[in-house]
C-alpha cells in the first residue's frame, strides 16, 4: 500500500465516525453548533453515572452562569427541551452526545439541591435517570472537567440544552469559554 492510500484509508476511518454523529443533529442555530464544534474533543461514552452503580448525588455549585446543578464530582448536568415531562426523548445518536444521568438507587440530594425535586424516571433501556424538577437530567459529552459547561445553550437534537438552577429551572446565560 503506497502511502497516499494509507493517508485516504486513515481520514475515512477517521471521517465516518465524525460524520455520523453530525447527520442526526437538527440545529436551531448554525453558530450553537459551530460554538459546540469547536470545543475539546472527547471520547464519546454512552452513559456516565455514579461508581459502582450506586446512587448519583446531584448538588448545587456556583459558576460563571449562577448556582447550577451538578453531580458529586461537580460536572455540569443539563435539561432537553424536547423533553416535555419526567420521561426522556433523548436516545440512540442523541443520548451518545448527551449521556443521561442514571443512577443505581435513589438519588442523593447534596448541598443546596431540595430533596423533593429530585427523583427518577425509567428509560427505554431500562435504566433509571435522574430527574430534577421534572426535567430528566444529562451530561454533555464535550464537558471533560468540573465546571465545565460547553453544553450550555447549544442547539441540537430537535431543541436546546441549557444548565439547571436549584429551583429546577434551566439558566439562559451562556458560558464563556465554555467554563461555567
Amino acid at each position: 500500500m503506497t502511502n497516499r492510500a494509507f493517508a485516504y484509508v486513515v481520514a475515512a476511518l477517521i471521517a465516518v465516525p465524525l460524520l455520523a454523529g453530525c447527520g442526526s443533529s437538527k440545529s436551531k442555530s448554525s453558530a450553537s453548533t459551530s460554538a459546540a464544534a469547536s470545543t475539546p474533543a472527547t471520547t464519546p461514552t454512552t452513559t456516565m453515572s455514579s461508581d459502582a452503580g450506586g446512587p448519583e448525588t446531584i448538588k448545587a455549585k456556583r459558576s460563571k452562569l449562577g448556582t447550577i446543578l451538578a453531580d458529586g464530582e461537580g460536572k455540569t448536568v443539563y435539561l432537553f427541551e424536547k423533553d416535555t415531562g419526567t420521561t426522556s426523548t433523548c436516545s440512540g445518536a442523541c443520548a451518545s452526545a448527551w449521556p443521561p444521568v442514571t443512577t443505581g438507587g435513589a438519588p442523593k440530594a447534596g448541598g443546596g439541591v431540595q430533596a423533593s425535586l429530585l427523583t427518577t424516571s425509567k428509560r427505554s433501556d431500562g435504566t433509571m435517570q435522574v430527574v430534577y424538577g421534572g426535567h430528566p437530567l444529562y451530561y454533555f459529552v464535550k464537558d471533560r472537567d468540573a465546571g465545565d459547561a460547553y453544553g450550555q445553550g447549544v442547539a441540537a437534537f430537535g431543541a436546546e440544552w441549557y444548565a439547571l438552577g436549584s429551583n429546577g429551572k434551566k439558566l439562559e446565560g451562556h458560558a464563556s469559554k465554555g467554563k461555567s
